[in-house]
């Protein structure tokens, strides 16, 4: 663990390199590093963003600020609550980066898994987005359209409690074959109101 490192930062390598260990089966000096690597990349892309100089309150201001409200009313239309809202733009920054880093590493891994069995790039790209969900720019129709677009981020809370409820089930299973992604399983379930 890095000599000036932060609390929050020790807390995330501790967590990330045991559930790596624990979960996916690395070993620990590959846990360590991979989790390492999340961070430096996490820590990156904040000095890029800027987000290390976003106000605590950012979360209320996103609420409640009329200069926020294009941004706040489209979250709303994609089934994100206030509570979403709080939930993601209170945490550390650090926090928020890493979870979505260790989400890309998972679709990364399932991508060069289905590449070895012999899909083509298209195909295991989409199959990952199949399997998990995509996260970022609603209005990002790079890749997919539709209900297969992006989801905002601050669902990641209620979606990550929904698979953990679901994933196990025949149904779920069932209900991700019939869907073109997971993303468009997702919105169909807040749509409906389970989610």
């Amino acid at each position: 663990m890095g000599l000036f490192s932060s609390p929050t930062e020790r807390q995330l390598e501790k967590h990330y390199i045991e559930m790596f260990i624990n979960t996916v089966g690395l070993p620990p000096t590959e846990a360590t590093k991979t989790v390492k690597d999340i961070i430096a990349k996490a820590k990156q892309i904040i000095k890029q963003t800027g987000e290390d100089k976003f106000p605590a309150d950012i979360a209320e201001r996103i609420i409640s600020d009329p200069k926020m409200g294009p941004a706040y009313e489209r979250r709303i239309k994609e089934g994100v609550r206030d509570e979403d809202i709080r939930w993601w733009w209170n945490l550390q920054p650090l926090e928020r980066h890493v979870m979505l880093q260790v989400d890309e590493l998972h679709r990364m891994a399932l991508f060069i898994e289905k590449m070895k069995e012999g899909k083509s790039a298209e195909e295991a790209a989409a199959i990952g987005r199949k399997y998990h969900p995509m996260f970022g720019d609603t209005n990002d129709t790079t890749h997919t359209s539709g209900d297969d677009r992006p989801l905002p981020e601050e669902l990641k809370d209620r979606i990550n409690i929904y698979i953990e409820k679901r994933g196990k089930t025949e149904e779920f299973k069932q209900d991700i074959e019939k869907s073109t992604t997971l993303n468009a399983l997702i919105r169909k379930e807040i749509k409906a109101g389970n989610l």
